[in-house]
């Protein structure tokens, strides 16, 4: 496997970076999650575009321009000679010292591409539909760390996905700070009620996926409403789905125990899944 690194490919037990790199030490760095399905490059330039308004905020000041950043991951995905792939793009603070500082980052950003296989849910929760819960774990604050922001710092996802985990289960919706659902784990999250569909507005990462189901929904003349939304309106939904780069979509049937429409995946669910997997084949940076 090789793993771009500082504009080098590099074997992956070589592609190393110091101890002292501020997105080890505090999680100070960017990343994205990209999918490439027969050798395109699904939603590279929102991708990479979520990516360098993170780094803006956090005044991280990439080496690279937009346009290199997007030939570097296809040069990565060619030098791995993948079709179909899951690309983490990383850019962290950089090294430092042991301090909180940033400034006294040496201003040398780690650029990091990782192309390799994925696969986050077993095929028959596609086809059957999962289970998921609520957990305790209550999604960050947006004043505190705005979960717009896709940073390196996933200890708020992480602690929720312990709890679930603890509890059986793959994934679990988090709540924000005033009792509304958010999001998942590591997903944005769907219901389908009367023909319309809905999802959360605020607490969230503004998913790729989340957007491109929102725009197949304008395709399919479907309403589509963001909106604060409680638990009660997932529990009483006709349907229910979760949406991530590398969970793609996937229909939810049982939440918090309450079976969610007739407890199988809707057929609003499955013409949205085929419509966005016709999308992943037909759209996309070529390489």
């Amino acid at each position: 496997m090789k793993i771009y690194l500082n504009g080098n490919f590099v074997e992956k037990d070589q592609a190393v970076v110091s101890v002292f790199d501020h997105g080890l030490l505090y999680g100070d760095g960017v990343f994205e999650g990209i999918r490439s399905y027969n050798s395109l490059v699904f939603k590279l330039d929102e991708h990479i575009g979520r990516l360098y308004e993170t780094m803006h905020t956090l005044m991280i000041r990439c080496p690279l321009s937009k346009e290199g950043m997007a030939q570097a991951v296809v040069d990565t995905l060619k030098a791995n000679n993948l079709k179909d792939a899951y690309i983490r793009l990383i850019v962290t603070r950089g090294e430092g010292d042991l301090g909180l500082d940033p400034k006294k980052c040496f201003d040398k950003p780690n650029v990091i591409i990782i192309t390799d296989k994925i696969t986050l849910y077993p095929e028959a929760l596609y086809n059957n539909g999962m289970e998921i819960i609520t957990v305790s774990t209550v999604r960050n604050h947006p004043e505190a760390i705005n979960p717009q922001l896709k940073s390196l710092n996933y200890l708020n996802n992480i602690l929720a996905k312990i709890e679930a985990g603890n509890a059986g289960y793959a994934e679990a919706i988090m709540l924000d700070h005033r009792g509304f659902v958010a999001e998942c784990t590591g997903d944005n999250i769907f219901i389908i009620k009367k023909g319309e569909i809905r999802t959360p507005s605020q607490g969230i990462l503004k998913g790729i996926t989340r957007q491109c189901v929102l725009d197949i929904a304008g395709e399919l003349s479907i309403p589509a409403t963001e909106c604060l939304m409680t638990r009660h309106e997932v529990y009483i939904a006709d349907e229910c789905f979760l949406t991530g780069t590398a969970a793609e979509i996937i229909p939810v049937v049982k939440v918090d125990g309450r079976v969610i429409g007739d407890g199988k995946p809707g057929p609003m669910t499955k013409q949205i899944m085929d419509k966005f997997h016709t999308a992943t084949l037909t759209q996309g940076t070529k390489y």
